[in-house]
């Protein structure tokens, strides 16, 4: 699934409640905060999550950087 980034973007490969693994070109560091968005497709229309957290481990996946982020706040809206 997409997710949006401040000037990026980034495709997810885990989510759960509390966290987020995405692969994206965009070199990040560990212990830095950021910003990203996911968008849901449900019978009731488009959902935008917006997420804020905090960036806990970096992997680099051949020409992509790995990264998980601990999600400390979030907000569901419809889109």
């Amino acid at each position: 699934m997409p997710v949006g980034l401040a000037g990026a973007g980034g495709v997810t490969r885990d989510i759960s409640a509390s966290g987020i693994f995405f692969e994206t070109e965009t070199e990040y560091q560990p212990g830095n905060k950021i910003d990203l968005a996911l968008e849901f497709i449900t019978p009731a229309g488009r959902l935008q999550l917006k997420c804020r957290g905090v960036i806990v481990r970096v992997e680099q996946h051949s020409d992509r950087m790995g990264v998980a982020v601990k999600i400390t706040n979030s907000m569901l809206s419809y889109a």
